[in-house]
């Protein structure tokens, strides 16, 4: 099965400034923003909403939370991947009890792992719950790259139905895109590959650049499921610098500053992560305008 196509935010998660508490007011409002501006799945609790220093309590209610407000209006996909497998399992059967409609599982990290341990790994977490599970693949933050052949390994067992590919490899794409069947989703986990991902036959993305520009993603998404990617390409030519600039410094770090300068967070991370240089913040404000226009459209 397809979880969703077309545009999938990786959502911020808003903090209370000074306690660094969850803000659930600033992020319902964000959710609202989402649902009202074309973004076609939410993704929380992943690297961009900063679960990395979330407890599993918080990491859950979080997800509960989305699905509640959600309601059903579009999907809910939940990240759950950690390290440890016995830990992802029992985070992976929280987040659908709390009503996921999928998980983003991501790659081991640090440990990493080897064929069999990767295999017996994905295979364990997808065995222990009834919903649908994305992988995810990203070599730069993991330390260890799968291989198409794990992938498309993997990608037999029913419950793993989707692979959020940010390698920037773009052979890799091309060979897991050739190799696996047609209800296999790929989904761009690089902004600045989203319009060669989908022209390649992705069903969609996971974006940073959709918390601030979902209007714009979306229709990127859209124009290429519907046949047309030239005017897509036009949009991604427009999408060129923020896709860049969104990474100046270490996401969510820059995502994160202008959503604030939109209106919808305090400008407030957990440790280690921090505000942006000034530098980093003169580069980022240069769209300030733009997003200002957009935001009140």
């Amino acid at each position: 099965m397809t979880v969703f196509t077309g545009s999938g935010v990786a959502i911020v998660t808003p903090f209370v400034e000074n306690t660094h508490e969850i803000d659930y007011r600033s992020f319902q409002t964000l959710l609202d923003f989402h649902l009202d501006h074309g973004t076609d799945a939410i993704i929380v609790a992943g690297t961009t909403g900063e679960s990395s220093t979330m407890t599993d309590e918080e990491q859950v209610d979080l997800i509960k939370f989305t699905v509640d407000h959600i309601d059903g209006r579009i999907p809910v996909i939940a990240g759950a991947g950690i390290n440890d497998t016995r830990h992802a399992i029992r985070l992976s059967q929280q987040a659908e009890n709390a009503g996921a409609d999928a998980l983003l599982i991501l790659t081991p990290y640090y440990n990493k792992a080897n064929h069999e341990g990767l295999l017996r790994h994905y295979r364990a977490i997808a065995d222990s719950v009834d919903i649908p599970i994305i992988m995810y693949e990203v070599p730069g933050r993991t330390g260890m790259a799968m291989t198409v052949d794990e992938v498309v390994e993997l990608s037999e067992h029913p419950n793993i139905v989707g692979l959020k590919d940010a390698t920037g490899n773009m052979e890799f794409t091309r060979a897991v895109l050739e190799r696996t069947d047609d209800d296999f989703a790929v989904y761009s986990g690089n902004d600045d590959l989203n319009h060669e991902i989908m022209t390649l036959g992705g069903k969609g993305v996971i974006s940073v650049t959709a918390n601030v520009l979902p209007d714009e993603v979306h229709e990127l998404c859209q124009l290429h499921l519907d046949g047309n990617g030239q005017d897509a390409a036009v949009i991604d030519q427009q999408l060129e610098g923020i896709n860049r600039d969104l990474f100046v410094e270490v996401n969510p770090i820059p995502v994160k500053y202008l959503v604030h300068k939109m209106g919808y967070c305090s400008l407030d991370y957990r440790l280690p992560l921090y505000e942006p240089s000034d530098e980093a913040k003169k580069v980022l404000d240069g769209y300030l305008t733009t997003l200002a226009k957009n935001n009140r459209d």
